[in-house]
């Protein structure tokens, strides 16, 4: 897809009820989302326009590209593993009613950051969990209210984290020996009124672009927090982001509809689909789950 430098454009339709998770897949050139409360799984191919759903039997959080083909999916119920051929089979099952999957991402290690959530967003009802491709479970971080956005910086040093309702985004030196956190404090903080942290990307650069629900825009933030970029969106439920494309300079956006009117819907009729930003910056290489 080559659009108009720095413009948002429509990279794909749909109305989706709670798009999320975008990931580029460099092996297929295809972008991987999700479309959580309709538990589907969607792959897209700018260049040629093809794209296919994958339907799980539960709510998905998150999907990512498998080392040997296939998906990992954050599911409602734990993580699973879907096989190229389709079949399925759970990594880690951990079901506690009142509780979901959210965001996820993969680190440098292949090993899944799983973020979970209560669908009522209780205080302390999430989690943060690093599970292995062997399906060992490490505890990160208990006590989160709406895990989200993940990313690392491009040295893997740090570690940023969005737990929504907390209005920030926050970094963690990472421990180069166990790949765990430690020292959490605030990158950026968002103002009142201009929405909710959700997901996240880091750039080439080390800045981290985020998301804001309620917010109708995508922020970048250099590595001192600073916040340089302000990209704003047809669409106020921006979910999540990643860079894509073959040389990474194609900024995929996800959005909602969930929880609109007929007259937000009305006022916003790409509400629902995936956006796109051409030369936005430079992302960094994708990671796969090595399970």
């Amino acid at each position: 897809m080559s659009g108009r430098p720095g413009e948002v454009e429509l990279a794909f339709p749909a109305k989706a009820r709670l798009g999320e998770g975008p990931t580029w897949d460099p092996a297929s050139d295809r972008l991987i989302w999700v479309d959580i409360l309709a538990s589907r799984v969607h792959s897209f191919d700018p260049a040629t326009g093809h794209s296919s759903v994958l339907a799980t039997e539960q709510h998905v959080g998150a999907a990512k590209p498998r080392s040997g083909g296939g998906l990992v999916v954050n599911l409602r119920d734990g993580v699973g593993l879907y096989d190229a051929d389709g079949a399925f089979r759970w990594l880690h099952r951990e079901a506690i009613p009142g509780r979901r999957a959210n965001d996820a991402a993969v680190d440098a290690a292949g090993h899944l950051w799983a973020g979970t959530m209560r669908y009522d967003e209780a205080p302390g009802g999430g989690t943060l969990r690093r599970i292995a491709p062997d399906g060992t479970v490490t505890p990160v971080l208990d006590d989160v209210a709406v895990s989200n956005g993940t990313g690392w910086s491009p040295d893997g040093t740090l570690m940023y984290y969005v737990d929504s309702p907390t209005g920030r985004v926050d970094v963690f030196d990472v421990d180069s020996g166990t790949g765990l956190l430690r020292d959490r404090r605030p990158l950026a903080v968002i103002e009142d009124g201009a929405g909710f942290p959700d997901g996240l990307t880091v750039d080439a650069d080390g800045c981290v672009w985020v998301a804001l629900w309620d917010g109708g825009a995508v922020r970048r933030y250099t590595p001192e927090g600073k916040l340089d970029r302000v990209v704003e969106l047809p669409a106020a439920r921006a979910t999540a982001c990643v860079f894509g494309g073959p040389d990474l300079t194609e900024l995929y956006i996800t959005t909602a509809t969930t929880g609109l009117d007929a007259r937000a819907l009305a006022a916003q009729p790409l509400a629902g689909s995936v956006l796109v930003v051409s030369g936005a910056g430079i992302g960094l290489p994708g990671k796969t789950f090595a399970g």
